[in-house]
This record gives structure tokens, sequence and C-alpha cells, in this order.
């Protein structure tokens, strides 16, 4: 990362503090590859906007149950996103949990979810039943981040139909970088025939290394192919990230101090500088 991206990346003001809240901005948190630091952001993402004052929900819509390990519910056993989307009886807001972040609350899911494309399947508007869910606490946040499947199946098809923008992670890695295109035409097909008011907030480059070539070539083809869809900060891989993620915290938390922490701060304000959340 050049030093006037690095200049850029830290020019965004801190964001003025809000006076109401909601209702929210939806985003999909979306690749279909896996282990581009899709969860990674989502949680830090999250937890930086929350630290800046925004009442942030985070929905694990991955049967991994990744985000809601890497927040501390480890194999939860209560009710989930999977209940929400099949069980019209449930209120949204029963089955929230609270973090230990202030302003950050969790949508939880487990393997449970792994089942809902096939119940799903024959349901009527099949496609707008995470939009269902949300409607109740769409007014309570700020911001609403879901964290997608590594997949292009009905429940990445259902967020992106939910979603007023998307956050597309890219692991600054070739194979990420050739992966991407499908993902771009799938949310240009949601757009024309579900969810015309769906745009790509961005695009965040992940897992950097700037000692490989490998690295700066592919961000290099990253901002010729995206251009000003690229957020300015670059997310360097770092091992403090999987060690915040053991101690289920985020890494704002856990190293609050660190060029990490800063990384996703960064972020977050150039999030709202850009219009896409409060």
């Amino acid at each position: 990362m050049t030093s006037t991206a690095k200049t850029q990346a830290k020019s965004f003001g801190t964001p003025k503090p809000l006076k109401t809240h909601g209702p929210a901005r939806v985003i999909a948190m979306c690749n279909h590859k896996g282990g581009v630091g899709k969860t990674t952001s989502t949680i830090n993402l999250g937890a930086a906007l929350a630290e800046y004052g925004r009442r942030v929900l985070v929905i694990d819509f991955d049967p991994q149950g990744a985000l809601s390990a890497g927040l501390g519910f480890h194999a939860f056993e209560g009710n989930t996103i999977y209940e929400l989307m099949t069980d019209r009886s449930l209120n949204t807001k029963d089955v929230i949990l609270n973090t230990s972040v202030p302003n950050l609350h969790l949508i939880p899911a487990n393997i449970e979810l792994s089942a809902a494309e096939l119940k799903l399947v024959n349901e009527v508007a099949r496609e707008f039943i995470l939009a269902r869910v949300l409607k109740s606490v769409i007014d309570d946040y700020d911001v609403i981040l879901i964290d997608c499947q590594p997949s292009l199946g009905l429940l990445t098809v259902n967020a992106l139909a939910a979603a007023h923008g998307v956050i597309i992670p890219l692991a600054c890695e070739f194979f990420a970088l050739r992966a991407v295109a499908l993902l771009v035409d799938t949310v240009e097909l949601v757009k024309e025939r579900l969810n015309p008011g769906i745009k790509i907030d961005g695009i965040l480059a992940t897992l950097y290394d700037a000692r490989t070539l490998h690295s700066r070539e592919v961000l290099e083809r990253i901002h010729e192919r995206f251009g000003e869809l690229v957020f300015k900060e670059i997310i360097a891989g770092t091992v403090k990230f999987k060690d915040a993620s053991a101690s289920a915290t985020p890494i704002t938390v856990y190293a609050p101090d660190s060029d990490a922490a800063e990384s996703y701060r960064s972020v977050a304000r150039e999030l709202v500088s850009r219009g896409c959340a409060p």
C-alpha cells in the first residue's frame, strides 16, 4: 500500500454521533469463494461501527456458524436465523442476542441452516423470506450486516434481496479475483429481477501481504477492475485476526491499538463518508 493510499485511508473523519437510530441500511457481506476474510470483516466492521455509536445487528447466514462462534456463541443451540425463516410464529426480537460489544447484536446460526434451502424451496416468494424476518427490527438499528455463506444459492439470494448494498471482501490472491466476476453478475441479476435498489457499496481488499509480488499485482488488478469501488483501506493479513477469533472478540476489543483494529475503523469511517451507513 503506497503512502498516498495510506493517507487517503486515514483521512475520513470520525462519524458524527447520531441523535436517533434507524431505519437500518442492510448490507450483505458476500463472496461465494471461501477463505477471503468475509466473516472476519463482518465481525470487525460491525464492531467498528458500533464503536462509533451506531446500533449494529450482524446476522450469521452461514451454516458453519463462524460469525456466532467469533462473537462467543459456540455451537449455539437456541433459536437461530433458521427458525426465524421457517417458523412465522417466532418474533425476530426474541432471537437477537447481546454480544460483549456495546451496540453490537447478533442473530446466530448453526448447522441446521444447511437444511434451509430444501425446506424453503417450495415456499411462495422464497427469495424474500429474510426480508420478512428483518422487517420488524429494521427500525431498531442503523446498520444490519449479513454474513453470507460461500455459495450463490437460495440463502445468498435471500440476503441480496433483503439488502440495500453489498460489500465484497476480496482476498489479494489470483483465484479470488478470478471468481468475483460471477458474484457481480449475480448482484446484477438480483437487481434486475428482485431488488432494483441494491448496489455494490464497495470492494474490500483483504489478506494483503505487501512483501509478496503476487499480492501487490492482484491489488493493482483489483483497482484496475473496480476503480473507485475499492475501499481506500487495505486489510493486511495478520495473526492477530486469528488470535481475536480464538478469544471470541472483535479485533477492536482484543487489540484495540493495533494497526489491524485501526484498519476496520478506517473502513467504517469510509463507509459512512460514502453514505453507505448513517
